[in-house]
């Protein structure tokens, strides 16, 4: 996907913790080809920076919503962020 290149720290709520729902972020966002990071937050939500092309972007913050099987989101809170603070591939962080 081409296009504009922008980057988004969400914030998902609800039953996230304890699904994969790091894992399947990780492979959602590789075969989106987007980069940035998945975490575990101590609240029980899970936190994301996703980096990569306007329209890639915007399909990741859908699956988001989604999530693995087990998984029922009731929030996803977007915020803009600087492109430059995506590493270069997508990672599992503690």
């Amino acid at each position: 996907m081409t296009g504009r290149k922008r980057a988004v720290r969400a914030r998902i709520l609800g039953t996230v913790q304890g699904v994969s729902y790091r894992m399947w972020t990780r492979s959602e966002a590789i075969r989106l080809g987007v980069t940035g990071w998945v975490r575990n937050e101590p609240d029980g939500s899970v936190t994301a920076l996703v980096a990569g092309a306007d329209a890639a972007v915007d399909a990741m913050i859908e699956r988001l919503w989604q999530g693995p099987r087990g998984a029922l989101v009731s929030a996803v809170e977007v915020e803009e962020m600087a492109h430059d603070q995506a590493p270069a591939d997508f990672r599992i962080v503690v």
